[in-house]
């Protein structure tokens, strides 16, 4: 045996140790192999979150092998999760650095997480990440401590679900007051709900899927009306990049003249051909965490699904929502006076990248999705459901899923960039 490093150089003498110790010749010796784990694998990153936040909740299939880390001190989010225990790839990404700093940031804290609740508009006349009488420019931008570092209560939880809550009251950028009740649930789906849930026609895969319902119910005395203001629920998902990553959105067919743009890219500027590509169908977009974008589609675009395919992890992710209505209208999150504040998009997708000065906050990408513009009345309520699964297995099987989900097979994935 060749011993490299001296980790394994201490468990070795610990085996001898072990062995050397043992009372008679009849004593039973249990030699545990041992997991070292690394950034990257979802031990690592249970143990790093357990150690910087108390109230970390691990949500796990029978098997131990489907896994998701909770945290209520971060309203909630899905910090990350894996298909494959301890050992397994863990997908969600984490600001390692801020997270063990203990930094409170004024703007904006980017710890991460695979799956995170905000509210729309982040921008224009009905934002509430702009005060009142405020410019529209980044000194001014700040993300509301309620969806940035205040903790949620944990309502219950058990092995395979955990509801929160939290109130929040805030005024927008117009001055309009909201007052409203928070909840939260994220369940752990099971292989067989997954399979059910997408109708699909084998099980013969390696999954971890989860559900978040999140539901915002006006607890104030006034009707939110799109003249003053009215909100969405903005669930954004930050994952793991690797230089093999392509974004996939099926999206419905149709001139422009009807349904308006194939894609919307124009959030940080054009996203340069070699990294986003349509056609009739489809649109590709690179999302290898090297260069910052972002792309949208409107509710006469969108379908219920958006998904990646990382070709060196061979990991297929689907995010799944509730179909959107055309007729539906979605806040705009520009970051100017709008002469349309409902001309959002439905489902996102963004990559990072180096800003201008060469810093970056990542690398990750995010798949993200949004709930109609909210025109609650007084104790009226509304849930914005997601679903996010991710799957290995042998290539003809995520193939299958692929084609039928998105629409396209992996082989065509891998050979659009």
């Amino acid at each position: 045996m060749i011993v490299k490093t001296h980790k394994q150089i201490a468990v070795a003498l610990l085996c001898l140790m072990t062995l050397c110790n043992c009372k008679n010749k009849n004593s039973k010796v249990e030699v545990v192999e041992e997991i070292v784990l690394t950034k990257g694998t979802f031990g690592y990153d249970k143990a790093f979150l357990q150690k910087n936040y108390k109230s970390t909740i691990v949500l796990e299939s029978e098997d131990k092998k489907a896994k998701i880390v909770l945290s209520p001190e971060l309203q909630g989010r899905v910090m990350t999760s894996t298909l494959n225990g301890d050992k397994g790839m863990s997908f969600g990404w984490l600001n390692y650095d801020l997270i063990a700093s203990k930094e409170i940031k004024k703007q904006f804290n980017p710890v991460g997480g695979e799956e995170r609740f905000w509210l729309g508009p982040e921008g224009g006349q009905f934002s509430i990440y702009f005060k009142p009488e405020t410019t529209f420019d980044f000194p001014n931008w700040k993300v509301p401590s309620f969806i940035d570092t205040d903790a949620f209560k944990v309502v219950e939880s058990n092995k395979t679900s955990a509801l929160f809550q939290k109130d929040m009251n805030f005024i927008n950028h117009s001055g309009t007051q909201f007052n409203l009740d928070v909840t939260r649930k994220i369940t752990l789906l099971s292989k067989a709900q997954t399979k059910d849930a997408l109708q699909l026609e084998t099980d013969d895969f390696s999954a971890v899927a989860y559900e978040s319902q999140n539901t915002v119910k006006n607890i104030g005395e006034a009707q939110w009306k799109e003249d003053s203001g009215q909100l969405s629920i903005w669930i954004l998902c930050m994952l793991n990049p690797s230089p093999e990553v392509t974004v996939v959105a099926p999206i419905q067919q149709g001139n422009e003249e009807e349904f308006g743009l194939r894609v919307n890219d124009n959030y940080f500027g054009k996203v340069s051909a070699d990294r986003l590509k349509t056609n009739e169908s489809t649109v590709f977009f690179k999302a290898d965490g090297k260069s910052r974008g972002k792309i949208g589609f409107s509710p006469k675009r969108a379908t219920k699904y958006i998904g990646s395919y990382d070709a060196e992890n061979k990991v297929l992710t689907i995010l799944e929502i509730d179909a959107p209505k055309k007729s539906d209208k979605y806040v705009n999150s520009a970051w100017e006076l709008q002469e349309d504040p409902f001309s959002g998009d439905v489902i996102n997708s963004y990559n990072d990248g180096p800003l201008e000065d060469g810093s970056q906050m990542g690398p990750f990408y995010e798949l993200e999705s949004s709930s109609p513009a909210l025109a609650l009345q007084p104790g009226e309520l509304y849930t914005h459901t997601q679903r996010m699964y991710h799957f290995k297995g042998e290539k003809d099987v995520i193939d299958a899923i692929a084609k039928k989900i998105l629409q396209v097979s992996i082989d065509d994935i891998v050979a659009i960039f």
